[in-house]
């Protein structure tokens, strides 16, 4: 997937002890927090990386593995957008303030609000489901337009119309979850995913049985065999949406459905929801020049001995490249937005920079070193992971190529990640749109160069560089604009960065040495493949925590304290 929003911040101290943030004693602690999300997360994206590599290895990376991607690029795009900011910048801070200020401990308010957008959710994706040739046309004409190309535009709007209706229940998931991480219950949602993870997993298994391992194509593929696709995947939403009402109940709080809708205060609510949708409108525009272009090399690329050079391996890259941002930077972000809204309601804003600051440092702990390995091992790890089934090596180790360049994108996407929720922390819905424009602006420019300088067989790969490239304006930009806020943000944060950068180049030296001989001994496959990414792996990690240790960086040992702890 494309462009979804990101961010976090930073503090002042350059090497901060093991607790960044001075908080008062009613606050739990971030890494405390993080910690328990991390551990949801952590599994969550294990099982979701087992659902992609089946479902990888099940339909393969060509033209009918692109019908089912984008018609599955909507519901995810919306999922990501919805859980990355959009809904939690109106939840959260309104929550908070209910919460702390209505007598009923916000009750009526946190029903009303599930009530007003719920119906707003509904009726986007009853309209979606009925528009589904549409929604095709604009993410794919090329590829579903083109000559001899009336199968895959029937294959893909059959799957849209499975899978367009996720989008209410990933919403869903969303808001209920919203009203636990406001309770502090902030696990159960982080948890959820891996139900969903594992009825797409047997799905993926069935297909391969029901298929007997052959290269399903949209002249061959069956209607049975969609609407197992299609129905197995959107089961997989409905199942996470409504795990989390067992914790609902067990946390207090009951949904109640009303539609007292008017006079309730909700209007504040209103009025920030209309700019988080402008937000996503944004983002959907940009995205959709991207798909485009991505699925428009599609046929390029294998008419020149390149197939599966297009939205495929985009996608997948893409995903691969969230996995540390999901498990490191949305649970320190999660567990720092509550505690900021309520510092900014205090107006204690030295706590909101300070807040900031740490969460940037103790993410950049994970997220520089996992950015150097994906440069490094990303090739190796591609294979290791998809190189089976009905896809080639080649083309496992093409998405190798394209994470590769997304790594130089996941510390500047998780950076403005953070920086966007200090927007939130006081109800600022607005500036984020304006700078979303810049960032969707910027990749527009540079996706388009890409398609127009680049060889088809390597445009995903500029696609991904683009992309790094947009949210390296987008920090730049969202920084400077939340200094009127709060000051200057830095905190150290820089400092600390290049010492954590330098850490992980001199770590990743023995993987390289590593992967060269396995290349040697093995050649091109999953064996020198394993031995890269296992061997090679282990050993930069093992020499990441020496270097960092030795160069005393506090937050690699606070990122460890929880682990170290359990030890």
């Amino acid at each position: 997937m494309s462009s979804a929003p990101p961010d976090p911040p930073a503090g002042p101290t350059a090497e901060p002890a093991a607790e960044p943030t001075a908080e008062p004693t009613a606050e739990p602690s971030i890494t405390r927090s993080s910690a328990v999300m991390a551990a949801g997360t952590v599994l969550s994206r294990i099982t979701g990386f087992g659902r992609d590599v089946v479902l990888t290895w099940a339909i393969g990376t060509t033209a009918f593995s692109v019908t089912y991607n984008v018609a599955n690029t909507v519901p995810n795009i919306v999922y990501i957008l919805l859980a990355g900011g959009v809904l939690n910048a109106v939840f959260v801070p309104q929550l908070v303030k209910a919460m702390r200020e209505d007598p009923d401990g916000g009750k009526a308010f946190a029903d009303r609000l599930i009530t007003a957008i719920g119906l707003v959710l509904l009726v986007i994706t009853v309209a979606a489901v009925i528009a589904a040739p549409l929604v095709i046309s604009a993410y794919a004409y090329a590829f579903t337009h083109g000559e001899g190309s009336e199968a895959n535009y029937d294959v893909a709007v059959t799957f849209a119309r499975y899978l367009l209706p996720q989008i209410f229940f990933y919403g869903l998931h969303v808001m209920l979850g919203q009203v636990l991480n406001a309770r502090g219950r902030f696990g159960p949602m982080m948890f959820a995913p891996i139900l969903n993870n594992l009825v797409v997993i047997v799905t993926g298994v069935m297909f391969l049985v029901i298929t007997a391992g052959e290269h399903p194509s949209t002249e061959t593929i069956s209607d049975g065999e969609m609407r197992l696709l299609g129905i197995g995947t959107t089961l997989g939403v409905v199942v996470q949406a409504l795990a989390l009402l067992p914790f609902l109940k067990s946390s207090g709080y009951r949904y109640r459905p009303r539609f007292d809708l008017r006079g309730t205060g909700l209007g504040q609510a209103y009025r920030l929801a209309t700019w988080t949708l402008l937000f996503v409108l944004v983002n959907q525009i940009a995205y959709l020049v991207v798909v485009q272009i991505a699925t428009g090399i599609e046929e390029t690329a294998a008419a020149d001995g390149y197939p599966g050079r297009g939205f495929t391996p985009y996608t997948k890259a893409y995903l691969i490249m969230l996995l540390p941002h999901a498990v490191i930077t949305v649970s320190v972000v999660t567990a720092l937005l509550p505690r900021m809204a309520r510092a900014v309601t205090d107006n204690r804003l030295d706590d909101v920079r300070a807040d900031l600051a740490g969460g940037m440092r103790l993410t950049g702990a994970a997220l520089i070193p996992a950015a150097i390995a994906f440069i490094v091992l990303g090739p190796s790890m591609a294979v290791l992971g998809f190189g089976h089934g009905n896809t080639s090596v080649a083309n496992a180790e093409y998405i190798g190529y394209v994470l590769a360049a997304f790594a130089v994108a996941l510390v500047p996407f998780s950076v403005h990640h953070q920086l966007l929720r200090g927007f939130y922390a006081f109800s600022d819905t607005r500036t984020p749109v304006t700078i979303n424009v810049w960032i969707a602006g910027t990749n527009i420019a540079l996706a388009l160069a890409c398609v127009t300088f680049l060889p088809a067989r390597w445009v995903a790969v500029g696609l991904a560089l683009s992309y790094a490239a947009s949210y390296a304006v987008g920090v730049q930009i969202s920084a400077r604009k939340l200094g009127r806020y709060l000051g200057p943000l830095d905190g150290g944060v820089v400092r600390t960065y290049e010492r954590m950068a330098l850490a992980a180049v001199l770590a990743a030296i023995p993987a390289v040495a590593i992967g060269e001989i396995a290349d040697r001994i093995w050649g091109s496959g999953t064996t020198a493949a394993a031995v890269s990414v296992l061997a090679g792996g282990g050993a930069m990690l093992a020499a990441y925590l020496g270097i960092t240790l030795r160069m005393r960086i506090a937050e690699v040992t606070q990122l460890l304290g929880p682990v170290l702890r359990r030890g």
